[in-house]
């Protein structure tokens, strides 16, 4: 059974919000139809399943109590898949699909469409006997919601819709995020949000890569991006108290350390880059040539890059087959006060 969405605590203006979409009403909500990939898992042993493979705690997402007790629980997690040295393999969102114990635990698992065979496949070898079933979900479609500062009551518009839009949530990595919204597909959110429209996908990406939001292969590559380094723990994504679970060894000892010297962060340029034009992973250095850190992917004149904290506040180019371009990096404003350490 499907999630009814729920109205409840959850508040439709964020602080800081801009507009990104012109020609439209001021402040109106955008949605962005997002073509994410969504997979189906279900059966008696999803939770612990999952709960082994991923960075956060599932068990959050299960209700124990009956229908009060899942009333309190998150709609959604954020968590990322690592590979046994402890870096990423991908990215992933969770949603609830069940209300009570009586219910079969029930998640849908939020990817980057390019991989969702891989993930598929990954989930699938160390599956092993457990009581758990995983396929592709093709009829339902992932949208985001980005709140203008005028935005109505979108929580209660969908809530009088929620056999077309079953699962509403605030984005779980981050307020500024805006919400995400499942619905059967075909639906057009625009037309059940009162004042809503459908946005360009490319102001998306730009919104997030101006708050420094990873989202998919591009910005988390396989094998390549540590989790701590991609601000997992400020997105809400990991748990350092929960059980063991792969690539966690690695991971715990660097968070007990406490030193993370790079982190991903938005880096603006002074005009619009064709990022075909640049090589992954292209280096990023200070005035004097010593390294900076790898730009990873953008849009236009933005874009996220892996960078030292150190180097932050100089300038800052990106080397392109000898080229030098000058960025500019800045810490996100929601990141927690003491994040920049």
């Amino acid at each position: 059974m499907l999630v009814r969405a729920g109205a409840a605590a959850v508040t439709t203006t964020l602080p800081g919000m801009r507009r990104l979409w012109p020609g439209r009403g001021s402040g109106a909500a955008a949605c962005f139809p997002l073509g994410r990939g969504l997979l189906d898992v279900r059966g008696a042993e999803t939770a612990v399943f999952l709960q082994g493979l991923l960075t956060n705690d599932v068990t959050q997402l299960v209700a124990e109590d009956g229908p009060p007790a899942a009333a309190a629980l998150p709609r959604a997690l954020y968590a990322h898949a690592l590979n046994v040295q402890g870096r990423c393999l991908y990215d992933l969102i969770l949603y609830r699909l069940h209300e009570s114990p009586e219910e079969e635990p029930h998640i849908l698992l939020e990817c980057d469409s390019g991989v969702l065979d891989a993930i598929q496949k990954h989930l699938k070898l160390y599956k092993i006997r457990r009581k758990v079933n995983i396929t592709p979900c093709l009829d339902l479609s992932l949208w985001a919601v980005i709140p203008g500062e005028q935005a109505g009551d979108i929580a209660s518009s969908l809530a009088k819709c929620a056999d077309q839009a079953p699962i509403l949530s605030p984005d779980p990595r981050t307020e500024v995020m805006g919400w995400r919204v499942i619905t059967k597909k075909g639906v057009n959110l625009s037309e059940i949000i009162p004042g809503s429209h459908v946005g360009n996908i490319q102001d998306y990406h730009r919104h997030r890569y101006k708050q420094g939001i990873p989202e998919g292969v591009k910005d988390l590559p396989p094998g390549v991006a540590l989790p701590l380094e991609s601000n997992l723990a400020y997105m809400n994504g990991i748990s350092f108290t929960k059980g063991c679970y792969i690539g966690q060894e690695l991971t715990a000892r660097t968070h007990h350390v406490g030193v993370i010297r790079k982190r991903l962060l938005p880096v603006q340029f002074p005009a619009p880059l064709p990022t075909d034009s640049i090589p992954e992973g292209a280096d990023i250095v200070t005035e004097s040539g010593k390294s900076a850190g790898k730009f990873r992917f953008g849009g236009g004149e933005l874009g996220i890059a892996l960078l030292r904290l150190a180097n932050v506040n100089e300038a800052l180019y990106l080397n392109i087959g000898g080229d030098k371009v000058k960025l500019t990096a800045s810490i996100p404003k929601w990141w927690p006060k003491a994040a920049s350490k």
